[in-house]
C-alpha cells in the first residue's frame, strides 16, 4: 500500500467529516489491498465464478460509499467494515445463483462430467456463513474474528487493532474458532441436505 497508515488514517477522518476529496485520495490507498483479498477470496470458489476481484471491489466501494453512519477512526476499522461488507456481497451472490438455479435453467450433465459427488462453491461458501453465523450466535467475538481474517484478510495484528484486544488473545481465540468451524463444517457436509 503507497501510504502510511497514519496518512490513511487522516482520510478516513476526513472522509468522515465530509470531505470528498479525502474520499478520491483515498480509493487509490485501499484499492490494490481490497482487490488481493477480493481475489483470495474468489480462488476459494469455484473456477468458472462469474464475479471478478474488480467487480467486487467496484461494489463493495459503493457499499462502503453508501456507509453514512459510520465515523471512521482508522485503517483497521475500515477494512473490519470492508470485511464485513464482502462477506455479506460473496454470500448474496452465492444465494442469488443458487435461487437462480432452482427457478430453471437446467443445464443436462452426465456423470462423466465429474460432477457426482461434489459440492458446488457456492454451497460451502453458504454453509461456511450459515456456520458462521452460529459462531457468532455462540460467541460473537470469535464470530467477528473469522470474519476479519476470512473475508477482510486481516492479520493478527490488524484483528486484534480492530478487536481492541491482544494479539495473543487473538492468535488463541482464532485456534479455537478455526476447530469449531472446522468440527461445524465437517458435521455438516455429512449430514443429509435440508430440502
Amino acid at each position: 500500500m503507497d501510504g502510511s497508515q497514519d496518512d490513511l488514517t487522516g482520510l478516513l477522518r476526513a472522509w468522515s467529516a465530509g470531505d470528498r476529496a479525502a474520499e478520491e485520495k483515498l480509493l487509490p490507498l485501499v484499492y490494490e489491498q481490497l482487490r488481493r483479498q477480493a481475489a483470495r477470496e474468489l480462488r476459494r470458489e469455484r473456477p468458472d465464478h462469474s464475479l471478478r476481484p474488480t467487480a467486487v471491489v467496484h461494489e463493495l466501494y459503493l457499499r462502503l460509499v453508501g456507509q453514512r453512519r459510520v465515523q471512521w477512526l482508522n485503517r483497521a476499522q475500515f477494512f473490519a467494515v470492508a470485511s464485513q461488507l464482502m462477506r455479506r456481497l460473496l454470500v448474496d451472490h452465492a444465494r442469488e445463483r443458487k435461487a437462480a438455479k432452482r427457478a430453471g435453467g437446467w443445464q443436462r450433465v452426465t456423470l462423466d462430467d465429474g460432477v457426482a459427488g461434489v459440492t458446488p462453491r457456492d454451497a460451502d461458501l453458504l454453509a461456511l456463513d450459515a456456520a458462521l453465523d452460529e459462531l457468532a450466535a455462540v460467541d460473537p467475538r470469535r464470530g467477528r474474528m473469522v470474519e476479519l481474517r476470512y473475508f477482510g484478510g486481516l492479520t493478527l495484528e490488524e484483528t486484534a487493532e480492530a478487536l481492541g484486544i491482544s494479539e495473543a488473545t487473538v492468535s488463541r481465540e482464532w485456534q479455537l474458532a478455526r476447530a469449531w468451524l472446522h468440527r461445524r463444517l465437517s458435521t455438516a457436509a455429512t449430514s443429509p441436505p435440508a430440502e
